[in-house]
């Protein structure tokens, strides 16, 4: 069954959405986007959307802490919050080197963390109007229809591997350990487009160096609710609050195994 909040949260990522990421996209000015780091952009979008989906979500559950990617950019010690009793994470545009260049895929993450578990997920695609949902211990949902995880059936399993943070040499040596094992395609650069490809049964793994928990918290959840697997290079579940790098998510825990054993 579907989180007791996720109608009005739901709505909520709906309005926002709808009034401030759509009402932006493809209708951005130069000076609207802005870098946070070389290569890690910004625009007017992501901080009218992180106020506007903060400011929701504390009326629907005061108690909570509230912790967005861009107040933590401005504040890295925000990150801490998400060990708080009760926390939302909030990803205002996940995506938006995309839509800064007005171009899909993009999205909007929530996750709900209590005592630093997630417990529930939202990942939204505005262009699709793809409610992507899921409950600890409930299952997972698009648009409120249970959903179940799936691999392609391809002859070679179909590998999204994100690189860019990855440094050489351990690069080239995934590089050669994955060629011929499995059928490489691009990364989406968009964990809420990514996660749903796995389940959907469009790619069978994933690799990530950043797991950033506003990326992350959501999807791994869904993921594993739908029947799919997430975890640690090392095996350990992934948890928001914990600042290591590397994740493996597959279609199935299977295939996790599989892609472990070549890619670990």
């Amino acid at each position: 069954m579907t989180h007791s909040l996720h109608a009005p949260v739901s709505a909520l990522i709906r309005t926002v959405a709808r009034e401030v990421v759509l009402h932006h996209y493809q209708d951005l000015a130069q000076h609207q986007i802005a870098e946070k780091t070389p290569g890690d952009l910004v625009t007017i979008a992501d901080k009218e959307s992180e106020k506007r989906l903060s400011a929701g979500l504390a009326d629907i559950l005061p108690s909570a802490s509230i912790v967005g990617e861009e107040a933590v950019a401005a504040d890295p010690a925000l990150i801490e919050r998400v060990n708080d009793s009760t926390a939302w994470i909030i990803d205002p545009i996940d995506g938006t080197h995309n839509f800064a260049h007005g171009h899909p895929p993009f999205g909007i993450i929530i996750a709900l963390v209590e005592g630093g578990e997630t417990v529930a997920g939202w990942l939204y695609d505005p262009l699709a109007d793809r409610m992507c949902h899921a409950v600890r211990g409930g299952g997972a949902f698009i648009n409120d229809e249970i959903v179940l995880a799936r691999e392609s059936g391809e002859p070679l399993p179909i590998a999204a591997i994100s690189t860019m943070y990855i440094p050489e040499p351990r690069r080239a040596a995934l590089a050669a350990a994955i060629d011929g094992k499995f059928a490489m395609v691009d990364i989406p650069r968009c964990a809420a487009e990514q996660y749903p490809r796995l389940v959907l049964g469009q790619n069978d793994v994933t690799l990530f160096e950043r797991t950033l928990p506003w990326d992350h918290a959501a999807g791994v959840l869904f993921t594993l609710e739908a029947g799919g697997h997430a975890a640690r290079l090392d095996g350990s579940p992934y948890r928001p609050g914990d600042q290591r790098r590397g994740m493996l998510a597959a279609a199935s825990p299977a295939m996790w195994d599989k892609a472990a054993a070549i890619i670990i």
